[in-house]
């Protein structure tokens, strides 16, 4: 079944240039299941942020996502900045993953605990500790474990200190860089263990970003956020994670608190073979913030189920080409176009695909032409990106003549359209 859907705005043209804006590409979709999908012709701007009639949750901001398709189950104020607290260990920690991932420092390099990480957030500081001793060396694997499991600022600050130098210099040069790189826009960081600072600053929505991309692309590390415990200096401590004890395929990942921030959490859970991610933010207290991460865990679990919209590298859609042999090519995804859907079937899904174009010949074969976004009653569930499933050499000089003069004509009139 296709679905023809309109355009969306572009810039206005200028003499000679080409019109390059966000389109609306025809979507193709085959779907084995009863709800309704339907090809919208508002813009993606305008895509409704409603809160799920079918949670009522009491964290002042919260998100609900499937980690494999990361498809968002519930959202509620996911985009509000707050202190993120310990929680923005999670970046600390990716970095330090990417770091080994890629050799420039090993699990077995050993950094000293300077007399700042001791005083700061070490056992003078009164704050989450391993208690690692001033000048004593400690390796990165356990460092590791001391900022994960027993959320040890000292251990923070030691992996900033060894790694850049200082703190602002490792929250600048390293956690916001790699965040970025990410995909997480919005987030800021001061320091490396989540300690009060204003310049410490996330959303549920990129925290749930982080943690998803820790479970899939870290999986030889992110089992460090399911062990119970961890003994270093010979004292034993407890994983804050309260989720660990008390729910079925709990695993990970991160607990905070500040008073700027409140309590929070990111929590994740396996069952029946099907991940969840949850983050809860702002709760005035801690068995509040476990019991709103549990039953939103519960309620996503007992809720929905995953389908397949479109199976990888199957048809999704075509974008329009500029100058080409062929006035169009045609998208496919890479993996499978998943989506959790309510088991009952009553969601309403809108899809598209959107990219910048007309795409400008030659397109190989394989390149990256845009994204195919899959809305549910109203909020972004999914978005996975597609490519061209063909090359498109470039046409003749006629052809590129009379795309030209096509992208003018259509600039005009639109120039004109937003003057009236």
């Amino acid at each position: 079944m296709a679905f023809p859907l309109s355009q969306l705005r572009r810039p206005r043209l200028t003499a000679g240039a080409l019109a390059r804006g966000l389109i609306a590409a025809v979507l193709v979709m085959g779907i084995g299941w009863g709800g309704a999908i339907y090809a919208a012709n508002q813009s993606v701007q305008g895509a409704k942020k409603a809160e799920d009639a079918g949670f009522d949750g009491d964290a002042p901001t919260a998100i609900l996502i499937e980690a494999s398709s990361g498809s968002v189950l519930f959202e509620k104020n996911a985009d509000e900045l707050r202190a993120p607290s310990s929680m923005m260990k999670l970046m600390t920690a990716e970095v330090v993953f990417n770091a080994v991932k890629k050799g420039d420092i090993k699990l077995t390099d050993e950094y000293r605990i300077s007399e700042n990480a001791w005083r700061r957030g070490g056992a003078p500081s009164g704050s989450s500790t391993m208690f690692a001793a001033i000048n004593s060396k400690v390796s990165v694997d356990d460092l590791l474990h001391g900022a994960i499991i027993q959320s040890g600022n000292d251990a923070c600050i030691a992996l900033a200190e060894a790694m850049a130098g200082n703190e602002r210099i490792f929250a600048a040069d390293f956690m916001t860089k790699r965040a970025r790189e990410l995909g997480l826009t919005r987030s800021t960081f001061a320091n490396a263990s989540g300690l009060p600072d204003p310049g410490n600053k996330m959303t549920v929505r990129e925290l749930g970003m982080l943690a998803r991309h820790i479970i899939l692309d870290f999986p030889e590390f992110y089992k460090l956020f399911g062990e119970k415990e961890f003994t270093w200096n010979k004292i034993r401590q407890p994983n804050r994670n309260p989720l660990l004890n008390s729910m079925e395929g709990a695993d990970g990942l991160k607990t905070g608190f500040t008073k700027e921030g409140g309590y929070g959490m990111v929590g994740s859970a396996v069952q029946n073979g099907t991940r969840l991610i949850v983050v809860v933010n702002g709760l005035d207290d801690p068995d509040d913030r476990a019991t709103e991460a549990k039953k939103m865990l519960e309620w996503g679990f007992r809720n929905f189920e995953t389908r397949t919209l479109i199976a990888a590298e199957h048809a999704v859609g075509y974008a329009k080409v500029f100058g080409g042999e062929s006035r169009s090519v045609k998208l496919v995804a890479k993996t499978p176009v998943k989506v959790m859907v309510h088991r009952n079937g009553s969601d309403k899904l809108i899809a598209r695909v959107v990219y910048s174009g007309p795409v400008r010949a030659p397109v190989e074969a394989g390149q990256r032409i845009g994204v195919v976004k899959v809305w549910r009653s109203g909020n972004i569930a999914v978005e996975t990106p597609v490519y061209a499933a063909e090359a498109v050499g470039t046409g003749s000089t006629m052809r590129r003549a009379i795309d030209g003069a096509s992208e003018l004509v259509i600039g005009m009139f639109r120039a004109g359209a937003e003057k009236l």
